[in-house]
């Protein structure tokens, strides 16, 4: 069950990572390319750790996730950014429990972390549009 989820995990975090550098292109502002850049970087760094972590549990990575569509809305796009944000918290904290070895600790807490820390960012974003 914990490869599976951390699978999606890996997904996830790849449609992530192009949907926000989508996003960036939706605003000028600085102050928002800021937020926006600072969970793109996260996003990359999560793929890469999870990725990692997959194929230290299965001699495999994960091939080709799919690409999302991109946003078209700041604020739809903000809001939905929001909420998918919230969910992973939710689903890291879940998989945490589930360690199957103690490498697998460290970057689901920090993914964990980075989340939240993207839910106030894009909670900011959303209630300023």
């Amino acid at each position: 069950m914990f490869n599976e989820q951390l699978k999606q995990a890996i997904e996830d975090e790849y449609h992530d990572f192009y949907f926000y550098k989508s996003l960036l292109k939706l605003t000028e502002d600085p102050y928002w390319q800021r937020f926006i850049q600072h969970a793109v970087e996260d996003e990359k760094s999560h793929y890469e750790m999870f990725q990692q972590l997959h194929y230290m549990l299965t001699g495999e990575f994960v091939q080709n996730p799919p690409k999302p569509k991109p946003a078209t809305n700041l604020k739809q796009a903000v809001k939905a950014s929001l909420e998918k944000e919230l969910e992973a918290t939710d689903f890291y904290k879940e998989m945490l429990l589930t360690v199957p070895i103690p490498e697998a600790y460290n970057p689901l807490f920090i993914a964990m972390h980075d989340e939240m820390e993207h839910a106030i960012r894009f909670s900011t974003m959303y209630n300023a549009l």
